[in-house]
């Protein structure tokens, strides 16, 4: 017999991470079932700020990781940014999509923005708490990207962290306490942005706690993927949001082993 040894059969994920970066590629990882895989192209992000987010987004590598990812047999690309993603406005994230439709034909294409819309919808959310590591420029594009698509921000609360990796540091028990202190009554979901800000280990014992959804940038960019692919590739744990999609033993066997 052999071992399995990481293959996507179910369905291979492409994603565009900041070269500073390691929580996405991880958590991902942590939440795929066997069969799913992900394959990371990157890119540079000078500052956690709305001027060094910009200056990535402006910069020619962007194009060169789509173009070279996208010649890779994915199934998906994500754009792993959600603060670069919602940066100005959700035009601005269509157009992203757009752009990297463009530039990488083969696969299908969401953004961490994208793909937090559509999990917030998937949990019938409404208003919501917000909880960010962001520095206060950004944190407030954040607020104003979630109202503008119908979700009043009732409580929130960031980090004024603008160095990337710093943003990898916050240990999980403070992001879990994080989530705990801005709950609110008139929260239906709580959401959790940044996609180099840990999440995915404490969701469960959140939606236990609050007895709501609780939705990060890194579980709803992951689920968006298999929702796209059309598989089902998570394992059990990480959230309400991944109803009807953890993978059935037996299901989608790689016949090639």
């Amino acid at each position: 017999m052999f071992r399995y040894d990481g293959d996507g059969y179910r369905a291979r994920i492409g994603l565009i991470f900041m070269a500073s970066s390691v929580v996405m590629e991880s958590e991902m990882w942590a939440m795929a079932a066997e069969g799913v895989s992900v394959h990371t192209a990157r890119i540079k992000l000078p500052k956690v700020t709305v001027e060094g987010i910009e200056e990535m987004m402006n910069a020619p590598q962007l194009e060169e990781a789509a173009r070279l990812l996208g010649s890779a047999p994915i199934d998906v690309l994500c754009f792993g940014g959600t603060s670069a993603s919602f940066l100005h406005g959700t035009a601005y994230d269509v157009a992203l999509t757009k752009k990297l439709t463009g530039w990488a034909a083969g696969p299908k294409i969401t953004t961490a923005s994208t793909a937090t819309l559509a999990a917030l919808a998937a949990v019938e959310a409404g208003p919501v708490a917000l909880a960010t590591p962001y520095v206060d420029g950004v944190h407030q594009r954040a607020i104003r990207f979630l109202e503008e698509n119908g979700h009043k921000v009732v409580s929130h609360r960031n980090l004024g962290i603008d160095k990337d990796q710093a943003l990898a540091e916050v240990p999980l028990e403070k992001i879990y306490d994080m989530v705990r202190e801005i709950d609110h009554p008139d929260a239906t979901a709580v959401f959790i942005s940044c996609t180099n800000f840990r999440s995915v280990g404490a969701i469960e014992a959140l939606e236990t706690a609050i007895g709501k959804p609780v939705v990060s940038a890194v579980q709803a960019s992951f689920w968006h993927c298999l929702k796209v692919a059309g598989v089902k590739g998570a394992k059990p744990g990480y959230g309400r949001l991944f109803k009807g999609l953890e993978a059935v033993s037996g299901e989608g066997t790689d016949d090639r082993r």
